[in-house]
């Protein structure tokens, strides 16, 4: 039995951490019309773990002023989150961030690397299976 609209396994299993590069979809209500509106940054941290409570902190640069949102992890308002890249940091709040530039920001993030993210509504995809039969060959 659900009580929750949200999938709160999947979103428990979301790995998301400090330092990384995500892309949170919210849904907006406009009058009677839904839209989803998308909020990409950089996470800066995470609090209360995956407990009912627990909440990320995202931030962005939106022309030339810093924008910070907190999110909680399981609010159906989320409709999907994505990681769209991985970095290596060694803090675990990086409230530092606010105050250093942009080049100062991926000097200190060692290891930027592309990740695909798989977000809690999508399934990873499934393995492909290549079938030969005698007499032919495949490349």
């Amino acid at each position: 039995m659900q009580f929750s609209p949200v999938n709160t396994e999947e979103r428990a299993k979301m790995d998301i951490r400090p330092g990384d590069t995500v892309r949170v979809w919210q849904k907006i209500q406009e009058k009677d019309k839904t839209r989803l509106q998308a909020f990409e940054g950089l996470v800066i941290a995470r609090k209360h773990g995956r407990e009912p409570g627990g909440t990320f902190t995202v931030r962005k640069i939106a022309s030339g002023v810093g924008t910070e949102r907190i999110f909680p992890l399981y609010s159906p308002v989320i409709d999907k989150i994505e990681i769209v890249r991985r970095a290596k940091v060694r803090r675990a709040k990086l409230y530092y961030i606010r105050d250093k530039s942009a080049k100062e920001i991926r000097r200190k993030m060692k290891g930027l690397a592309e990740f695909v993210g798989v977000s809690y509504k999508e399934e990873a995809p499934k393995e492909e299976v290549l079938v030969v039969t005698e007499g032919e060959v495949k490349v």
